[in-house]
């Protein structure tokens, strides 16, 4: 087994730090980059941010925030939301980006996956599933942050992403995403048991524990991960005078949602290692 990658996901709107249930009911928790800085200065070992509104208004707009990041923090960075075009994933990876995450456009127009593979290479291409569970227990892929159905398949979709030369999946259970209720494990070993590429889990964890759990039962190659981060480094950061731009409020009265257990990444890590499973420490 390769060495799992532990990545905090910061979703973004307009200049700041969101975070929801089923990547809705957004709170803002803060500026981005002092998110960043902090988890790359605490072990994670990539980032992704994901531009939440782009899709409304058919652009990224995280070129100038993407661009500070890549100042001060030197591990990989993906960005995603609202890439449509090669002139579009060439912008943010000239702002600093390491990688671009496609969805939306990918499914529009899949041949997009192949010409922007061989321009910039597999490595550089993360394309993010957006599974919803149906009622007959089929998943499908859905866009526009969750918002959108497609009627695509997500196992087929998965395998297809694969053939056209993505570099890796990112599988997002909507359905579980900001619960804390864990990961999908069905949903995600069967897409990692699909594919010859890495798969990276996404949505759902409420506890060290569940990223173990999603390496162990769901055969990820590394996880993302926010609410069981996010919630303690923003009450941190708002209790700064400089930091605090987020719900203050909401942030300072203890409260987020019953199942999410607060953690670090190095306890992330500590929890892997006693695992038995490999990571960068």
């Amino acid at each position: 087994m390769n060495e799992i990658r532990v990545i905090p996901r910061l979703d973004i709107k307009g200049p700041n730090l969101v975070k929801g249930i089923h990547l809705e009911g957004l709170r803002v928790l803060g500026r981005p980059e002092a998110f960043a800085r902090h988890y790359y200065e605490h072990g994670a070992d990539e980032l992704v941010y994901m531009d939440v509104v782009a899709s409304l208004y058919g652009r990224n707009s995280l070129l100038d925030i993407v661009s500070r990041t890549s100042r001060e923090v030197f591990i990989p960075l993906a960005v995603g939301g609202g890439l449509r075009t090669l002139d579009d994933i060439q912008a943010v990876l000239r702002a600093g980006a390491d990688k671009v995450s496609l969805n939306t456009a990918a499914i529009q127009n899949p041949q997009l996956i192949r010409e922007a593979a061989t321009r910039f290479g597999s490595s550089t291409i993360l394309i993010s599933i957006e599974a919803i569970r149906q009622p007959d227990g089929r998943y499908e892929a859905f866009t526009d942050n969750g918002r959108e159905a497609t009627g695509v398949d997500v196992y087929e979709w998965a395998v297809r992403v694969a053939e056209l030369g993505a570099g890796e999946i990112m599988i997002t259970s909507v359905d579980r995403e900001g619960t804390g209720k864990g990961f999908d494990i069905e949903l995600t070993r069967r897409v990692a048991r699909s594919v010859p590429i890495p798969v990276i889990a996404c949505g759902g964890a409420g506890k060290a524990a569940d990223v173990a759990d999603a390496i162990v039962d769901g055969a990820a190659d590394a996880v993302s991960i926010a609410s069981i981060l996010h919630y303690g480094i923003a009450r941190e950061l708002a209790a700064s005078t400089h930091e605090g731009e987020g719900n203050t409020e909401f942030l300072r009265s203890g409260l987020t949602y019953s199942r999410i257990h607060g953690t670090t990444i190095p306890a992330v890590k500590a929890e892997l290692v006693a695992r038995g499973i490999p990571c960068r420490v």
